[in-house]
């Protein structure tokens, strides 16, 4: 396989006048960084970058904000001081700040965060995968790497912390690695394909054998195994940005012409035309979480999820003007169309598997009842009797004669925290969770996915992969990580309560396991078999969680609530032609009715 690497230099100037009319990097030739790429341990006492002080609203002027974004509010809020200094409680009588007192494991998270930070230039710019290279034994693979997905819990953890310098540098720099040549066997995937990951390291200087210079190498799937391109980066960037520029107001970052391209970009490449007839976003398998092969090719519900909540934030962060009014019409048409496909066929509780089991198949109709032509036998016998009387989910995937009925706990969570779902289906999720508690959390939370491929289901599904075997990795391997997610779920939904009782339970665990990446068995009683240690999103997740229970209210620099403007109209106005279009008014009034 003939691979072609691109690898830039520190600092290099980039050439991106393909895409944007001017570049606003201005690099000198002379800033080079003659030194070894290190991972930096900063100690946990070092004062953070200070909070920068916006007036993002206009608030202490009288002329409006300088820029215009399309809906992007930022968050009002008192930053987050670092630890110890941070205060949760006031005295009722002094009315003073009643010092916070970190816990062990916090203290040790901490520590371990910091220890993680990658410098390029002298400069924060993400966390490698593990903290610890010792838990390597030698064989480093790609965990050494700076990965998009990976660096989400971390980069939450210092927001609310109130250092935000990491976050800005990551943002720019992957930002970046986006126009780069990347190429696998003389094909290029799309333009706007973020990295999968990066890493830092010295490279010697052109004509000085004796110098080295810091370069950042990217993989966009090109080094990765299976060689799938990951989706989900570009979602999470988006995403990122957003939350970003609502607890900064750092408007002036999300109005650069090579941040609003890099926006373009990738919404451009998820909203090309094909000849899928669905909203939903048509993908391989091993493109996000699940990076290997474990059949969630088509439509799984975790890059629906991630789509839906990335075309959110893209609609508020676009500037609103001449070149991108079609393509915040196109993001709006989306949404609405994708919104009514999740709830409507995702959806599965007691009364919907038993609209399954009577289906009638082979329908030829407009007016079909089976749109997917799905045969009741593919109803899995462990459903029958699991699924509780109060409560359901979202399926992770359908597709023509396919429902995939296992349970993907990224896909269900960020599908309540980004309004995917109706409220009523959020609270049935979270009830499910909590009636299947033990199957779902266990030991250690949360499932990836419940139940594991067994038996022949496994041989052919994953290809016998030695990896995913029943209940671990990905294949019903519980996942400390997933807890930010959940907290960040369950905090929207009211429901504190569960998130509270979730870290409760894994805290003392993690902290005496060395913060595995993983756990195996149905109950994640056992550190799973090829787990690393020391996994930073498993330190960042718990540190994520925390922090959003100290201070709830900033959930909302990641959530959404409900949209009633999207439920107005549908893409698929057919009426010349007597076709049926999409019940959208039923779908509002079923909406506010479950609200009322």
């Amino acid at each position: 396989m003939a691979i072609a690497s691109t690898i830039r230099p520190c600092c290099s100037h980039l050439l991106l006048s393909q895409i944007i009319p001017k570049y606003p990097y201005h690099f000198s030739k002379s800033q080079k960084c003659p030194h070894r790429y290190e991972v930096v341990a900063q100690a946990a006492s070092t004062a953070p970058a200070p909070h920068p002080t916006f007036d993002p609203v206009g608030a202490g002027s009288a002329t409006p904000p300088h820029i215009l974004l399309h809906g992007l509010k930022p968050l009002v809020f008192t930053p987050l001081l670092p630890f110890p200094e941070k205060t949760r409680n006031v005295d009722p009588v002094r009315h003073e700040p009643i010092p916070r007192t970190e816990s062990v494991a916090e203290r040790e998270a901490w520590k371990l965060l910091n220890q993680s930070v990658v410098n390029y230039c002298g400069k924060p710019v993400g966390t490698v995968a593990t903290a610890d290279a010792g838990a390597f034994k030698g064989e480093l693979l790609n965990y050494d790497q700076v990965f998009i997905r990976d660096f989400v819990p971390s980069a939450l953890a210092f927001l609310l912390k109130g250092e935000t310098e990491i976050v800005r540098n990551f943002l720019l720099h992957t930002l970046q690695l986006q126009s780069w040549e990347k190429t696998v066997d003389c094909y290029s995937p799309g333009q706007g394909l973020m990295p999968a990951s990066f890493k830092v390291h010295a490279a010697p200087i052109d004509g000085n054998a004796d110098a080295e210079e810091e370069v950042l190498d990217p993989d966009f799937g090109e080094s990765a195994i299976g060689r799938v391109a990951p989706v989900d980066s570009g979602l999470w960037w988006i995403i990122l940005l957003r939350a970003y520029g609502k607890i900064t107001g750092d408007f002036s970052l999300l109005e650069r012409v090579d941040v609003q391209t890099g926006i373009k970009l990738i919404l451009n490449l998820c909203l090309s035309d094909g000849f899928d007839m669905f909203p939903t976003l048509l993908v391989t398998d091993g493109s996000c979480m699940i990076d290997r092969r474990m059949g969630i090719h088509g439509h799984p519900l975790e890059i629906q999820s991630l789509f839906y909540s990335a075309l959110r934030c893209a609609k508020e962060m676009l500037t609103f003007n001449e070149g991108s009014a079609n393509l915040i019409r196109a993001i709006k048409n989306r949404l609405s169309a994708l919104s009514f496909h999740v709830r409507e066929y995702y959806w599965v509780d007691l009364k919907k598997l038993n609209e399954i089991y009577r289906y009638k198949t082979e329908e030829y109709s407009q007016n079909a009842t089976n749109k997917f032509n799905i045969y009741p036998e593919q109803i899995p016998a462990w459903l029958v009797d699991w699924i509780p009387d109060r409560g359901g989910y979202l399926i992770g995937n359908v597709q023509p004669a396919h429902m995939d009925f296992r349970f993907f706990s990224l896909g269900n969570l960020w599908a309540i925290v980004s309004s995917l779902t109706t409220p009523k289906q959020a609270e049935g999720i979270l009830s499910l969770i909590e009636e299947k508690w033990d199957d779902l959390i266990g030991t250690m939370p949360l499932k990836i996915s419940y139940p594991a491929l067994e038996s022949d289901e496994w041989r052919i599904i994953t290809g016998s992969d030695p990896k995913n075997t029943p209940w671990s990795y990905h294949n019903g391997g519980s996942w400390p990580t997933l807890l930010w997610q959940f907290t960040l779920a369950c905090i929207k939904m009211g429901r504190p309560d569960l998130a509270k009782r979730a870290i409760s339970t894994a805290e003392k665990r993690l902290l005496d396991d060395n913060w595995p990446e993983y756990y195996d068995t149905p109950t994640g009683r056992f550190v799973g078999k090829q787990s690393r240690l020391y996994q930073t999103w498993t330190v960042a997740g718990f540190l994520t969680s925390k922090l959003l229970l100290e201070k709830p209210e900033l959930a909302s620099i990641l959530t959404f609530e409900e949209d009633l403007e999207l439920l107005e109209g549908c893409a698929c106005r057919l009426s010349r032609n007597g076709r049926t279009r999409c019940s959208r008014q039923a779908a509002r009034s079923q909406l506010l009715g479950n609200c009322a």
